[in-house]
């Protein structure tokens, strides 16, 4: 288990922590933001794979899917509970105790899905070639979207100032 967590579990959760600073860093955009933006993206994508590989009804039914898929996050960017796009030492602070949290109490259903995930796309065979396009974009989604929340929620934040250029120039010496 510490092999895991050593090798595995902890440079996941570093990257993550890169990924959110270097989202507010040049985004100005509060680090909640960064997820749900990542599955609109991984959804476009797959509806430009969609467009090529699918017609017809089948691709009237792909469309439906994924924009039912993407109405989550379209909600959750829209329709946040912070209508200002601040981000303080207090939104810090209870984003960082929550990371905290999730990390210690969800290891398990981060490896789990990390497993899962690994996996998934060798189990897409179908005989029907429109079946197994379907299912294996099903599986791309689960691959792109899944680990990446929990990764996201268990990481730790960057700090409110950082990338702040004004910040940074105030506490440089020379």
């Amino acid at each position: 288990m510490e092999w895991i967590n050593r090798y595995i579990d902890q440079p996941l959760l570093d990257g993550a922590a890169n990924w959110l600073r270097t989202w507010h860093t040049f985004s100005r955009q509060p680090p909640e933001r960064l997820e749900p933006t990542w599955h609109l993206a991984v959804l476009s994508s797959l509806l430009i794979a969609a467009e090529h590989c699918l017609q017809g009804s089948e691709f009237i039914l792909s469309i439906s899917v994924l924009i039912m898929l993407a109405l989550p996050s379209a909600w959750k960017l829209l329709f946040s509970k912070k209508k200002t796009d601040t981000y303080g030492r207090r939104e810090y602070a209870l984003l960082r105790t929550a990371a905290f949290a999730r990390r210690e109490a969800e290891w398990s259903v981060r490896m789990t899905v990390l497993i899962l995930s690994a996996g998934l796309p060798f189990f897409t065979g179908s005989a029907d070639a429109t079946g197994a396009f379907f299912v294996f974009g099903a599986s791309i989604w689960f691959v792109l979207t899944a680990p990446v929340k929990f990764y996201l929620q268990a990481a730790e934040p960057p700090e409110p100032n950082e990338g702040d250029r004004s910040f940074q120039r105030g506490v440089q010496f020379g």
